[in-house]
């Protein structure tokens, strides 16, 4: 019998598989204690709990570390890891430093396939889904990798989620789900607040009821045209749920009172940056509790985009902040490294 990743597990899911094998199910949460807080690598360390109730688990789940492929590390601070799976597929995740808080970019598939024409981890195409337990090892292991805050090992040294890396989590919704439970599990889990926790999507809003209803998350959506023939250039996805249908779903989105939809808006030269599309942007999300992102496109090998000039940036977003809204332009970190997201598995790849 092929044993099962722990990390699979939510602690009411273990609690009930303890239950049924003759345990007590508050032993979850020691488990959990055990693998999440204090990282341990094996159950022998559990030592809290029984001879017999560890060897119950050693003959029925595997504590797996992902196997560390590759590490850069960009003279800004950024760190990317590129994780080698089991079965011999790749996924990355990136650690970003900020003004004073650091946050985990992670990834929920292997490949992706939505087909955005921009996007590098569209090129290779999409193998498979990752598990809620290799999504969870993500965050864990960068845990793992780093030194302890003040000497206290419970502290973490980064406070921010986002699912902004290789794959759509919403595409991946049960196994997302899966993850998040472990994540945001207050008691013995991650233990990360819903409020630093981020899932950004391409727009598949037939998965929006679900999110908001069991996750009070940040939600962030990739946006990038404020029409549909340019959106449905860019991202396929349009063409299933256009614009018109992404905006009443995002309406719809339950949020706490002071909370904003994060609106990810890639500027490609030529494409989408003019100040008419800036002021249709400024009215397209009128309706929305929003803020923007604007995010120069990052350029990489083989594309057709390019970057606009910074004049071009700095003209549309002051014709956002004139409009009163909440708008930044996100800096690309990792410029030095292999920075876009994809390409160190892109990378991996090539050198087969």
């Amino acid at each position: 019998m092929k044993k099962k990743d722990i990390k699979d597990f939510s602690q009411k899911k273990l609690a009930d598989w303890l239950q049924e094998h003759g345990e007590k199910p508050y032993r979850a949460g020691q488990v959990f204690k055990w693998l999440y807080i204090r990282q341990a690598d094996s159950f022998d360390e559990m030592t809290d709990l029984s001879k017999k109730t560890r060897e119950l688990l050693e003959n029925n789940f595997t504590i797996h570390r992902l196997e560390k492929s590759n590490t850069e590390t960009s003279r800004d601070g950024t760190v990317k890891y590129l994780f080698r799976l089991e079965d011999g597929e790749y996924t990355e995740c990136v650690l970003i430093p900020g003004k004073d808080r650091y946050t985990l970019c992670i990834s929920s598939q292997v490949g992706c396939a939505q087909g955005c024409r921009f996007c590098l981890t569209a090129r290779g195409g999409f193998k498979r889904n990752l598990t809620s337990g290799e999504i969870v090892a993500q965050i864990r292991d960068v845990l793992h990798d780093l030194p302890a805050v003040d000497g206290e090992p419970t502290a973490k040294p980064f406070q921010n989620i986002v699912f902004m890396g290789m794959g759509e989590p919403l595409a991946n919704f049960d196994q997302l789900a899966g993850a998040l439970e472990i994540i945001m599990d207050t008691d013995y889990g991650l233990k990360f607040s819903s409020r630093k926790v981020t899932v950004s999507t391409c727009g598949l809003i037939h998965r929006f009821d679900d999110l908001g209803r069991r996750f009070p998350v940040n939600l962030a959506v990739s946006l990038n045209a404020t029409d549909n023939a340019t959106r449905d250039a860019l991202m396929p996805i349009n063409r299933t749920y256009p614009i018109e249908k992404l905006i009443d779903a995002c309406l719809r989105f339950p949020m706490a009172p002071r909370s904003k939809i994060t609106f990810e808006y890639i500027l490609f030269k030529g494409i989408n940056d003019s100040e008419n599309q800036a002021h249709e942007l400024a009215r397209l999300l009128a309706p929305v509790k929003a803020k923007i992102n604007l995010i120069p496109f990052n350029e990489f090998e083989g594309c057709d985009f390019k970057t606009p000039d910074a004049g071009t940036i700095e003209r549309f977003l002051s014709i956002l902040q004139d409009k009163g809204y909440t708008a930044i332009v996100r800096k690309s970190m990792g410029q030095d490294i292999s920075a876009a997201c994809g390409q160190l598995r892109a990378n991996q790849i090539k050198a087969r």
